[in-house]
């Protein structure tokens, strides 16, 4: 038997003390459904002694249907006549008036597990939106797609938190998003009141595809756990003039840019023999997004061993391989403003990757100081672990 979801248990008929005649607001998205594709929308609007008064949307809205940074406004639920509360425009944190109808906000969307992504994030304003108005925050657990036994990459620092990266976390947590919010709850200078439905049947060491769930994309360019597998290294490369897939079949899996010869980059990759991984010259012409209609040599990712696979590793070596076979050619993405910072700091937590990619040695060893941070964030962890 596989994974219950929080909501499985909810439309099962779990009850919750915060669900007793209450008014509730719910942050969801298409991926917010039961083992037998009921919307959690739906799950919520029918609790008996309930009264469902809002919605709240995050990136890509609410139904999923929009690409990447695309910002968009409040709207009426065409069937339920509810506000639909943007968290993707003029307001990331909930304004007082959002939460004036609701006395606790459910959460359940399919996180990652991976700090980039910006569900976490947005769920991190909500608790201080909350904690700001008194209002409480349950969420309805789901599985870790990776699993939770395994964590990656370097802990974000003070002063490059954003949407991106909004706590100080390593890029793979290894966490469900009920456990994250635990933990950041417990750290922050002003919690709400949190609690978390936990799900029945998951184990740390569980992969999405063994827990018997539907899988429902998390966002346009996320369609399959490949995908997710390796969104922790190849996420790095959109803060570069490297096309991370985006308008092609592939997104994320491969990399690419009109003046890469993968062939050479595949070469140069393999001397580094990082396990788990093969790389293969692969042609592309994305039809959006970076380099759109142009024919872009580069790399396709497969990972050969989930279990030894790294997705960060993989991609710092191959920033660095790209930053060396072409420094003529290859850039960061300028920040937006004068002062601001560069997109690549804001995903990896910091300066310290611009400033080490293109000398080997140093990368080495920032790569195993990030392997340090990683194991001392497992025992940063440990008293908000829910599951074996």
């Amino acid at each position: 038997m596989g994974a219950r979801t929080g909501v499985d248990l909810l439309s099962a008929g779990l009850s919750h003390l915060w669900l007793k005649d209450t008014c509730i607001g719910l942050m969801t998205n298409p991926t917010g459904i039961t083992a037998d594709f009921v919307s959690t929308v739906d799950v919520c609007a029918g609790l008996a002694d309930t009264k469902l008064t809002a919605l709240y949307a995050c990136e890509h809205g609410l139904d999923g249907e929009l690409q990447a940074g695309v910002r968009f406004g409040d709207k009426l639920h065409p069937r339920l006549g509810i506000p639909v509360f943007s968290l993707y425009g003029e307001h990331k944190k909930p304004t007082p008036a959002m939460l004036a109808e609701v006395d606790t906000v459910l959460f359940d969307i399919q996180d990652v597990g991976i700090r980039y992504y910006t569900y976490a994030s947005t769920l991190f304003h909500m608790m201080k939106g909350c904690a700001e108005t008194g209002k409480r925050l349950l969420v309805l657990d789901r599985p870790n797609p990776l699993g939770g036994d395994v964590v990656e990459g370097g802990v974000l620092s003070e002063g490059y938190e954003s949407l991106v990266g909004a706590w100080r976390v390593p890029v793979r947590t290894g966490l469900t998003i009920g456990e994250l919010a635990l933990l950041v709850n417990s750290e922050v200078d002003v919690p709400c009141e949190v609690d978390v439905i936990a799900m029945e049947g998951w184990q740390r060491t569980m992969e999405f595809t063994d827990c018997e769930l539907p899988w429902m994309l998390p966002s346009p360019n996320m369609p399959t756990l490949d995908s997710v597998r390796v969104y922790a290294g190849t996420c790095l490369f959109e803060g570069t003039n490297i096309s991370e897939g985006r308008g092609t079949t592939r997104p994320f899996e491969w990399i690419g840019a009109p003046w890469v010869d993968g062939e050479r980059l595949a070469e140069r990759f393999r001397e580094h023999e990082l396990e788990g991984v093969h790389v293969h010259p692969v042609y592309m012409s994305p039809t959006f997004s970076k380099h759109a209609g142009e024919l872009c040599g580069g790399v396709r990712i497969f990972v050969t061993d989930r279990r030894a696979f790294r997705a960060v590793d993989t991609g710092l070596v191959l920033l660095h391989e790209l930053v060396s076979l072409y420094p003529e050619q290859f850039r960061w993405l300028e920040p937006p403003q004068p002062g601001s910072r560069y997109f690549i700091d804001l995903l990896t937590g910091g300066r310290k990757v611009r400033d080490v990619i293109h000398d080997r040695e140093e990368l080495v060893r920032l790569m195993e100081a990030w392997n340090v941070q990683a194991e001392e964030w497992k025992e940063r962890r440990k008293p908000f672990l829910l599951y074996p």
